[in-house]
């Protein structure tokens, strides 16, 4: 699956951003797509998940981002609201037969920098 991420770059702290990950392929719907972020020197984590039938959100992450999906773009969007300095990171879309532990991440986007000036 191709998942071309868009939307990051340099904010202030409190500012606002909003993430694109689009998936041009035919059975979008078909996905699970989630966001991961990874900041320097740190391990990639899991931010969020949505698929058809479901939509969960890491707890450290509830309350400030919120991820949504576009069929009819093919996009999934994760809106980050008050930024802070330690969400600077890369953040990376990535794709799944659905949301869940069960399901494994098998397509991955590049990823959008996302830096917080404080």
């Amino acid at each position: 699956v191709p998942l071309v991420e868009s939307g990051g770059g340099l904010v202030q702290a409190g500012g606002s951003l909003r993430l694109s990950c689009e998936a041009p392929v035919f059975n979008f719907d078909e996905y699970g797509i989630g966001w991961f972020r990874q900041a320097p020197g740190k391990e990639r984590e899991e931010i969020a998940c949505i698929s058809r039938s479901d939509t969960y959100t890491k707890d450290f992450a509830k309350g400030r981002f919120f991820i949504s999906r576009d069929s009819a773009k093919k996009t999934v969007y994760l809106q980050v609201n008050n930024l802070k300095s330690e969400d600077t990171a890369v953040y990376i879309c990535a794709a799944a037969w659905g949301c869940g532990g069960f399901y494994r991440y098998d397509s991955w986007g590049q990823g959008t920098q996302v830096a917080v000036s404080s």
